[in-house]
């Protein structure tokens, strides 16, 4: 019965217990590094040897956890976003630290979060969506803008034989910051001198396996420019295209993430789903055979004293009982070597018992004693039966 209480009891510990305990130490764990490039084929990049509408971008994504600054349930990553264009050359980064709950995903709004190395709060999910990823919208933080807004559920999918969730956001035409380096030689003080503001929209999609909440593939619409408060100023132009282009992930490195996402989906469901459901089944199994060795036992015993209870009947001896007669007669020769139980013996048995010929005293003068003794047999002699109970002293002789 202990062992059942246990059982059922550790099912939860396993699910609200360690089930966020270990997951946080993944996620900040070596496991948890991660690279995704992405690719714009026929792009227009400010700077590129191509020409408009000809380039071709790379674009980095590296997650890096720092187990150092994050504690508990808390994961720390720092993320850094490069763009390279055709000659290798680094036209672009932006570094980022996130802070975050492990298992909801919600930003924590600590140890020292920046964007581009200057402080933000994050307001909403970024790159990883919560585990077990519901059917619903997500408020979703865009590292460009440093605002959130709400990216769509949109249907689900079969992704390499993965079932995943489509979501999408649209961040329409916004004014954002100006990042510490730039297309084409660009600088925030060179833009700041030219009296230029950076917009930027985009329309991006994420397949995200549900399970774990990792995105497996991802698409973006994306567009910035670089534009003059006076469009009237023939000193500035009205605007100046930085990047346009359709960027998406590489196959090799979505299949990379599909193959992990399906180890760690299957390591998810054990540990939150199916141990604990494991536990439980265990525990009852355990309940009903402490209950049914209950029941077996409890009716062994009342056999038991069923059987002890009392006497067997025993037919009386003489004429006309079920013993008598002739069958009388042969009985002696089988019950010689058979003992008699308790309390079997006949009323006429017993009765004969009781007549027990006198104790002879410890210490009695030979009359005493030839007055008490009995008759002697034919041959003379005491028979051995007389005194059913010896004194102490035998008594002298005769």
């Amino acid at each position: 019965m202990t062992f059942a209480v246990f059982f059922v009891a550790f099912a939860p510990l396993v699910r609200e217990y360690a089930f966020p305990r270990l997951v946080a130490k993944a996620l900040k764990g070596d496991k948890a590094y991660k690279v995704m490039v992405l690719e714009a084929q026929n792009a227009t990049l400010f700077g590129a040897p191509e020409g408009e509408g000809k380039a071709k971008a790379t674009i980095i994504q590296t997650v890096r956890p720092n187990p150092d600054e994050g504690s508990g349930q808390t994961v720390v990553w720092d993320m850094n976003l490069a763009m390279v264009d055709s000659t290798g050359n680094v036209v672009t980064q932006i570094p980022e630290r996130y802070a975050f709950d492990a298992v909801s995903q919600t930003p924590k709004n600590c140890c020292g979060e920046h964007i581009d190395n200057k402080p933000v709060a994050h307001t909403g999910i970024q790159y990883k969506w919560p585990f077990f990823t519901e059917k619903r919208g997500y408020n979703y933080y865009d590292a460009q803008a440093h605002t959130a807004s709400t990216i769509n559920y949109v249907r689900t999918e079969n992704f390499n034989g993965l079932p995943v969730y489509l979501f999408e956001q649209t961040v329409p035409w916004t004014k954002v910051p100006v990042p510490s380096s730039l297309p084409g030689g660009l600088t925030p003080e060179t833009v700041e001198a030219a009296g230029m503001e950076r917009w930027y929209t985009t329309v991006r999609k994420f397949w995200v396996e549900p399970v774990t909440g990792a995105p497996v593939y991802a698409e973006e619409q994306h567009k910035e420019e670089m534009r003059t408060p006076n469009p009237d100023d023939p000193a500035n132009p009205a605007k100046l295209v930085v990047f346009d282009g359709n960027v998406k992930m590489k196959a090799e490195w979505s299949n990379q993430l599909i193959e992990d996402a399906k180890e760690q989906k299957a390591q998810m469901l054990l540990l939150h789903d199916k141990l604990p459901l494991a536990f439980v089944v265990i525990g009852i199994v355990l309940f009903l055979a402490s209950l049914a060795l209950e029941f077996l036992g409890r009716r062994k015993r009342e056999r038991e004293a069923a059987g002890g209870a009392g006497p067997a009947a025993v037919p009386a001896d003489g004429d006309g009982g079920p013993g008598g007669g002739d069958a009388a007669a042969a009985a002696p020769a089988a019950s010689a070597s058979a003992p008699v139980p308790v309390g079997a013996l006949s009323a006429a048995s017993r009765a004969a018992e009781t007549t027990v010929l006198p104790r002879v005293p410890a210490v009695s003068t030979a009359a005493e004693v030839a007055a008490e003794a009995p008759a002697p047999s034919s041959n003379g002699k005491t028979p051995a039966t007389a005194y059913p109970e010896r004194p102490q002293t035998p008594p002298p002789a005769v």
